[in-house]
């Protein structure tokens, strides 16, 4: 085998082994409150309850238990992926991942796919696409701000210790971009996180090859329905599932097992579908749809005579973002040692 063949993945290695200068680590004490520090050679980590050196934490194993000078005891253990993703700088809101997990399965992205992603917001679900692709994989991302792309940048080449070889990142429309970087056909899967992703339905039609998958996340109702009867119509792919994921742990302790009182609830809607071969017509839905009597305004939402103005982040529900927090995120992004000492893992996710 050749040498490319036997080395290990991109960012696989700062993931195994004793612990080195510039790794992350979470520190969790026995109040189950976690920290996530990065190490430094002669570091502190200093709290009310004492101080801790880092030369203490490099060099010893994953898993570890370690105390401070006031006897405070620590698990160690490198942050996953879900982690990271719930405490790195962000512009845009990120794709949650019970949500990202669902888009890697019903999406079906395998080792060496080719697959392309709009928006990149900052950067979460590229992580995960590019886990799933591998050093072998293609995904090419496209983003209208680059704003939010300087983020994404940042985020991801901290998770892989640098560029990940897989990796593309353009700045424009997907609709207009797309076609001029992929060839008709070329690719196998499409996955776009969008305000109004049914305005690049004959860009996707174009570029996935038959047979692949195309995924949307939404937010609302309202995105889901227009979505999906766009895709109805245009006659090019197989009929379109929706779903969404919610997430709620469990309090075990002894025979007091109960459902957590807080949950991850709806975050966005999942939307499905494949491409069929051209000129093939699909086949529709054995049960014939009723008729029902919507009003103007109704029809208006998600017909093309609709105005625009009704499909905008606000008109949506979706807080703003300002230019100052997204200047503030790309600096944190791009800057080495940018976890912060005592930033709480927990509370972020919650």
């Amino acid at each position: 085998m050749s040498a490319q063949n036997t080395a290990a993945p991109h960012g696989a290695n700062a993931r195994r082994g004793p612990f080195r200068v510039g790794d992350r680590v979470q520190l969790t004490d026995e109040k189950r409150r976690i920290n996530t520090i990065t190490l430094e050679a002669g570091g502190e980590f200093h709290t009310h309850q004492g101080v801790l050196s880092h030369d203490l934490i490099i060099g010893t194993s994953e898993g570890s238990v370690v105390e401070n000078v006031e006897g405070v005891r620590y698990q160690m253990l490198r942050p996953l992926a879900k982690d990271f993703v719930l405490s790195m700088p962000r512009g845009a809101a990120v794709v949650y991942p019970k949500d990202a997990a669902q888009i890697i399965q019903f999406g079906d992205i395998f080792p060496g796919a080719r697959v392309v992603e709009a928006g990149v917001g900052s950067g979460a679900l590229s992580i995960s696409l590019l886990r799933a692709v591998g050093d072998q994989g293609y995904l090419h991302s496209y983003e209208r701000r680059e704003e939010f792309a300087d983020i994404a940048r940042g985020n991801i080449a901290t998770v892989f210790g640098g560029e990940h070889p897989a990796w593309n990142l353009s700045i424009g429309d997907f609709q207009e971009k797309v076609l001029e970087i992929e060839e008709p056909g070329s690719v196998d899967r499409v996955v776009l996180d969008m305000l109004s992703p049914w305005e690049c339905l004959d860009a996707v039609a174009t570029v996935l090859a038959p047979g692949g998958v195309w995924t949307n996340y939404v937010a609302t109702v309202t995105q889901m329905s227009r979505v999906v009867e766009a895709i109805r119509a245009s006659g090019q792919f197989t009929e379109p599932d929706c779903f969404e994921t919610m997430v709620r742990g469990w309090h075990v302790d002894g025979l007091a097992v109960r459902p957590d009182h807080r949950m991850v609830a709806h975050t966005a809607f999942l939307i499905t579908t494949r491409r069929l071969a051209d000129a093939q017509e699909g086949i529709p839905k054995a049960k014939r749809m009723k008729e029902h009597g919507y009003s103007a305004e109704d029809l208006n939402a998600w017909t093309r005579e609709h105005d625009a103005e009704q499909w905008t982040e606000s008109a949506l529900g979706e807080r703003g973002i300002s230019p100052k927090k997204l200047r503030r995120a790309a600096k944190d992004a791009n800057r080495p040692n940018r976890v912060r000492e005592g930033e709480n893992v927990s509370d972020i996710e919650n």
